[in-house]
């Protein structure tokens, strides 16, 4: 087994472990079973009361929705490894901290990806019912697929730097907020950041995403704090060695 193989197959294991232990809990049906309550209450709302055939609200509401369910999501991840000591068990055990951390994020990624899933049958309808434009419907899964992996990671790290779940999730909603939210406050900020601070924001990189134009720049960002967001969770996953 190559140097590469050991990583990618210690990674694999704790995201099946993690991935199940979502579908063994009632928290992955909650999860679904709510997003698609709310983005579909939207979307009908559209559809029949105002006769719109149109993806455009359930692209701008599911943004709204991921700074509850996704704090929910990966509140659990490391705070209750913490607190229950199996953490150090997998300290004694031939893991890495970042195989633990890409592990357990891809494991709540492709469980929002799952929630997603659903809804891809609101593009059918609309399809079936008239013409629909696709490039805002690819942007739009796109950009929504990105913004959740911003929130996961983020959730993540408020899980990886306490024990207490409750206090993970609030930690973890209000660092998605502030990066939902940077761009909208720009009445705020002195004239020479406002680019800046403009681009740091989760929401102006969505929604340019969202027009069907997938600018590289967009890319870079997501992936950008993503990375940036893991790599602090290994920090501090790192510190119990301190």
């Amino acid at each position: 087994m190559t140097p590469i193989q050991v990583p990618l197959r210690n990674t694999g294991i704790i995201f099946r472990k993690e991935l199940r232990s979502y579908f063994n809990s009632p928290v992955a049906y909650v999860v679904i079973v709510v997003f698609l309550a709310i983005i579909g209450y939207f979307h009908t709302n559209n559809l029949f009361l105002m006769n719109i055939a149109s993806m455009r609200l359930t692209f701008e509401f599911a943004p709204l929705v991921f700074l509850f369910i996704i704090p929910a999501i990966t509140m659990r991840l490391i705070s209750e490894e913490r607190k229950s000591g199996t953490l150090e068990l997998l300290s004694t055990k031939p893991l890495r901290d970042v195989e633990v951390v890409a592990g357990k994020f891809l494991a709540a990624w492709v469980l929002v990806g799952i929630t997603l899933a659903p809804t891809l049958v609101y593009y059918v309808t609309i399809a079936f019912l008239g013409d629909i434009d696709n490039g805002p419907v690819i942007g739009g899964y796109v950009g929504l697929f990105l913004v959740s992996g911003v929130y996961v990671s983020v959730g993540l790290l408020a899980s990886s730097l306490t024990e207490n779940q409750i206090v993970a999730f609030i930690f973890g909603f209000l660092l998605c907020f502030a990066f939902f939210m940077l761009d909208k406050v720009l009445v705020y900020v002195p004239s020479f950041m406002t680019s800046v601070v403009e681009y740091l924001g989760t929401d102006f990189h969505y929604q340019n995403i969202a027009r069907g134009v997938i600018d590289s720049r967009d890319i870079v960002y997501f992936l950008s704090v993503i990375g940036l967001s893991l790599s602090l969770s290994v920090i501090s996953l790192e510190r119990r060695q301190w």
